[in-house]
């Protein structure tokens, strides 16, 4: 079964009439959803047929603006049950996490949370708190961002290049599990020490992390495949993604299998978490999940590197431990239609590639003889 471009999304017909959004009768899913940010200015005109847009806000996903699709050609080792995923990385910041941080940071600007002079303060692994920081910098906010010490120096020096605050703690994971000095507290002690300079949406809780993916990520796969979806793969991390996305694609079709995927014990994926470890997020339903499958952490790094070169996707680990899991569904169910979310890239992790992949070093190319 084969998606075709012209099968991917309805033509839609924009105008605006009073500055009204008028779109035609093909508009059919989810015309209701609040969009994802306002429009900038009363008389923005955005063209996401020509990429025009009037800030980088109006580039934020939505139904009408979604992150691609995209086949499994090579590797996929069941061509009955079709396996895509969803390209995160191309939202304006980079990550999956550009959906919750704009759902966030929205609603503290709807609540008067923040200001010139009060801005934000957030524990994160590092795609969040670049999210953040460079939506709140375009929007003349600071942003303070609490980080553990193991994350990809890449991460580190990206966060300190969109404007945010950085302060490193000897901390594994986002907090490390049974700690109390971990980096969600340390950024709780913040907002509460310095109520008036800064507030702390903290993502572990935020009902809006699940609420982004619910109007966006959810209709925008509904639509995408013309709810022939069969199967959806997720990581856990904070589990916005997870739940608010499955929550509205069953609420389309409960037969849909959500299959989440969780790194073995001792890893060092960033941003993800198996189920041992999250006792720092609120915001996982477990009855929504149809499977949880443990992949040895290894291989995260090792099917995205398969990614870059058999499909052209330049995926980040935790996207090759999904893609590991959606190869293990997809062996067992042989039918269907699965959407994986591939979260961000590979070029956050270099790093992290050539030390659990050390033939990737420099130094272990061959030298091309004289």
């Amino acid at each position: 079964m084969l998606i075709h471009n012209a099968d991917l999304t309805h033509q839609t017909t924009i105008a605006y009439n009073s500055h009204r959004l008028n779109m035609t009768a093909g508009e059919h899913i989810m015309s209701e959803v609040i969009p994802v940010e306002k429009q900038t200015t009363n008389t923005a005109i955005n063209h996401h047929d020509k990429r025009v847009y009037e800030s980088i806000f109006d580039m934020l996903p939505s139904v009408d603006n979604p992150t691609p699709l995209v086949r499994i050609n090579r590797l996929n080792p069941e061509p009955g049950l079709s396996l895509f995923a969803k390209l995160e990385w191309v939202n304006p910041f980079g990550s999956v996490k550009d959906r919750a941080a704009a759902y966030m940071l929205r609603e503290l600007e709807r609540t008067g949370s923040v200001s010139a002079t009060r801005g934000i303060v957030e524990a994160t692994s590092g795609n969040t708190g670049l999210s953040l920081a460079g939506m709140a910098g375009a929007k003349g906010y600071h942003t303070t961002v609490v980080v553990p010490n193991q994350i990809p120096e890449e991460k580190k020096i990206l966060l300190k290049i969109v404007g945010a605050q950085l302060e490193v703690l000897n901390d594994s994971l986002c907090p490390t599990p049974g700690l109390g000095d971990g980096s969600i507290n340390m950024a709780r002690t913040h907002a509460r020490a310095e109520p008036d300079k800064y507030v702390h949406p903290n993502q572990y809780v935020n009902q809006q992390n699940v609420q982004a993916h619910y109007e966006t990520t959810g209709p925008e796969i509904w639509r995408q495949t013309e709810g022939r979806v069969t199967h959806l793969f997720v990581s856990l991390g904070t589990c916005g993604t997870a739940t608010g996305t499955s929550r509205f694609l069953k609420s389309k079709n409960p037969n849909i299998r959500v299959v989440a995927v969780q790194p073995s014990a001792g890893h060092d994926v960033p941003g993800l978490r198996n189920i041992a470890q999250l006792d720092v997020s609120e915001l996982l339903d477990r009855a929504l999940i149809d499977d949880l499958l443990e992949i040895e952490y290894e291989l995260a790094y090792r099917r995205a590197l398969d990614l870059c070169r058999n499909e052209g996707l330049l995926a980040g680990p935790s996207s090759g431990l999904i893609f590991e899991g959606a190869r293990r569904i997809a062996v067992r169910d042989k039918v269907g239609l699965g959407v994986m979310i591939f979260c961000d890239n590979i070029l956050k992790y270099t790093s992290s590639m050539v030390r659990h992949l050390p033939e990737l070093s420099a130094d272990a190319v061959p030298r091309m003889r004289e």
